[in-house]
């Protein structure tokens, strides 16, 4: 029996196709460009996210879709469709609620109090990652509960970026249905939601303070969001080598004011990648705060 696959070599009995030499220079393209590294146990994942994309350009062979990849006139907006196929994450409201207890009940509160002395009274918070929306729109519900107390007579906002614009879409949209919403409780739901048939839209209030944006964390424009407060890019790193992972934490830190946070997934740490944040402890949580670096010949 011969084996054929678009993305594969021709085997015979059966057996696992390679994977074709364009798929690797595919590979190289996305890290290159996103830092996103797919190992060589993951390409089948990449190559089913390429004949999908192969068939919308009716092209028969990864070594036509690396052409049409790198074409001067369309390869970039080709490459923006195929980081929509090869980025979509799993998310959902409350996701980590030990987290988001350890930001309302330590961290914001030190934020604020270090913040306090400024002539300015307006926090930034950037979910970095933050896919299809669930998660700006659940620290916007927490920071506007937070508004009567700790956030008296200051205003803040929320950043949501990711590099997917299929998810950006949806997050705009702010209507999510029961699987999104499995961790939100009565309160929040008759607080801050609607009934749009058969799922749920965002409130005006809570949408007021989230805006929307396309970034890759590995371009320049990065650099452009600053005098943040707090910054969450959970599961994302994951998905980076550590060069990457370095490339985007020193923008974290360099984003950051120097009472800042940055929170993690439950999965993922900077130890061993930078320096440039120590570990706070939280019940059942942690989070990183931006470092104090002492210069050379100093005390």
């Amino acid at each position: 029996m011969v084996v054929d696959s678009p993305t594969g070599t021709k085997l015979q009995g059966g057996l696992e196709p390679q994977p074709d030499p364009a798929l690797f220079r595919i590979r190289d393209l996305i890290y290159q460009n996103a830092g996103i590294f797919h190992p060589d146990h993951k390409l089948r994942l990449l190559a089913d996210r390429c004949e999908k994309r192969m068939r919308e350009l009716g092209l028969e062979s990864p070594r036509d879709y690396l052409h049409a990849l790198i074409a001067p006139a369309t390869g970039g907006a080709e490459l923006i469709k195929l980081l929509n196929e090869v980025t979509v994450g799993e998310t959902c409201f409350f996701r980590n609620q030990a987290q988001l207890d350890g930001l309302c009940n330590i961290i914001l509160p030190k934020v604020i109090q270090a913040r306090s002395g400024s002539p300015v009274h307006h926090l930034r918070v950037w979910s970095a990652g933050c896919s299809t929306g669930e998660e700006p729109y659940t620290l916007s519900m927490l920071l506007l509960e937070q508004q009567p107390r700790l956030l008296k007579g200051w205003t803040f906002e929320v950043i949501g970026t990711d590099i997917n614009e299929h998810a950006l879409e949806t997050a705009r949209e702010g209507e999510y249905g029961e699987y999104s919403l499995r961790n939100v409780n009565g309160y929040y739901r008759q607080k801050y939601f609607q009934p749009v048939g058969e799922k749920l839209r965002v409130g005006e209030p809570v949408r007021a303070c989230v805006s929307f944006r396309r970034l890759n964390l590995l371009d320049d424009i990065a650099s452009a969001i600053k005098n943040i407060d707090l910054i969450f890019c959970c599961n994302v790193l994951i998905y980076f080598d550590t060069a990457s992972k370095r490339r985007v934490l020193r923008r974290f830190y360099e984003n950051l004011l120097p009472s800042g946070c940055v929170f993690l997934g439950y999965s993922e740490s900077m130890f061993g990648i930078t320096d440039d944040f120590r570990l706070v402890h939280l019940p059942s949580a942690t989070a990183y705060a931006k470092a104090e670096h002492r210069k050379a010949g100093g005390a």
